[in-house]
């Protein structure tokens, strides 16, 4: 019977058996938040990657969140396409504005003889991706060149209402020690164009060679932290002021936090379960700074080696903890990150749901890990599995019955 490695370190921390991190105080709101969600095009008959998302967006039409925020969105590359969601308050609605969207894309993509994929990377080799028609584009292919000449990477990012800039660097700087934790729990990019990377998230390895990469520096504040942006632009590394590569910053465009550890989630469960997991976090940052706690200076170095340890293993294996500088499994480190976040999701109400999604993915794995399984049958079997994953939402009844 295949049981992941993690199953039963989380039902203690769910069921209150854990102790509170911090004593915060209850939550004045809940906390507004939305998804933003990159997607592959990949051929009907082949399951390479094709360039046709220009044109797919244009039959898509407007966003049905258009009013609140939503719409469909060109990526660096014409094999790509991003739909965010409308901002949102509860869970059901998230789900609710995910699944839609989902469904229309993926219907529109069917339409043209394509299959819509919710993953990290490329299973398959497809043709040199064409530049979607975008000068800003144009520029960061110009400036990264080879580096970035086939990176069609996907992630899953989360966007979380809060006050000013200052409050969303302090917000970041408290979220740095957890960051690869979220990406651990969704790993979903073991292959890349044919071959098995032995990563289950490659993404974040192809992510890590551009500069300034990985964990956030600690800010003292929003200025300190536009100076360092505005040096790295000056320096030459970055297109302009809204383009980082750090896995959370203050949004460029929003009043949010934006965290962007993710890989593209497999199914709507898991998209759910990052976002909420996400507001927790921020929920519990801002507890801890209306009490005048200052976010832990955790070395950028041991955070490295966390971001990759997740990267290389996902959920199942070896994590680091960047408190205490060790290795630890990272199954205790989910465990851990629960028993922070567990008031916060109490006061917003989120508790019966997180509890449940984490079930099924203790019961089942991460994406990664299905994806291999899937793989037993041959990549082609993989890239059936994704779309079919992606369409539907949630994983589908064979996966359900997979012991």
């Amino acid at each position: 019977m295949w049981a992941a490695p993690w199953v039963g370190v989380l039902v203690s921390v769910l069921n209150g058996v854990a102790m509170r991190e911090t004593d915060a105080p209850a939550l004045t709101r809940v906390l507004t938040f939305g998804v933003e969600e990159e997607f592959l095009l990949v051929g009907g008959v082949t399951g390479e990657t094709v360039s046709r998302a220009g044109a797919l967006l244009a039959q898509a039409g407007e966003h049905p969140w258009a009013t609140g925020g939503g719409g469909y969105h060109a990526e660096l590359f014409d094999t790509q396409l991003e739909s965010a969601t409308g901002t949102c308050t509860e869970l059901a609605d998230l789900r609710h504005q995910l699944r839609l969207a989902r469904g229309h894309l993926a219907g529109v993509a069917e339409g043209a003889g394509l299959r819509l994929l919710s993953t990290g990377t490329p299973v398959l080799r497809g043709r040199l991706p064409a530049v979607a028609s975008d000068e800003r584009f144009a520029r960061i292919l110009g400036m990264h060149a080879g580096l970035v000449a086939d990176y069609q990477s996907c992630g899953c990012h989360v966007h979380v209402g809060v006050a000013d800039r200052d409050t969303a660097v302090a917000v970041v700087n408290h979220l740095r020690p957890w960051l690869p934790t979220l990406l651990a729990l969704s790993a979903n990019s073991p292959f890349d164009r044919g071959k098995d990377s032995g990563y289950a998230s490659w993404r974040m390895i192809e992510q890590a060679r551009f500069p300034g990469a990985g964990v956030p520096p600690w800010f003292a504040s929003a200025a300190d932290h536009q100076r360092l942006v505005e040096r790295l632009v000056d320096c030459g590394v970055l297109a302009d002021t809204a383009m980082t590569f750090w896995l959370a910053r203050p949004s460029a465009r929003l009043p949010t936090v934006e965290i962007r550890a993710a890989d593209a989630a497999a199914t709507v469960d898991e998209a759910v379960l990052q976002a909420a997991l996400t507001r927790a976090l921020v929920s519990t940052a801002l507890a801890d700074l209306a009490l005048g706690r200052e976010a832990p200076r955790v070395d950028g170095s041991i955070l490295a080696a966390a971001v990759w340890n997740a990267a290389r293993h996902g959920l199942e294996g070896p994590g680091v903890d960047p408190f205490e500088e060790r290795p630890i499994p990272a199954a205790h480190l989910l465990r851990l990150l629960l028993a922070r976040v567990r008031p916060a999701l109490e006061e917003s109400g989120d508790l019966p749901e997180v509890t449940a999604l984490l079930a099924g993915a203790e019961r089942h794995g991460t994406g990664a890990v299905r994806q291999r399984r899937a793989a037993a049958g041959g990549l082609r079997a993989v890239v059936d599995l994704l779309a079919t994953q992606t369409l539907c939402g949630t994983l589908t009844p064979e996966e359900r019955q997979t012991p």
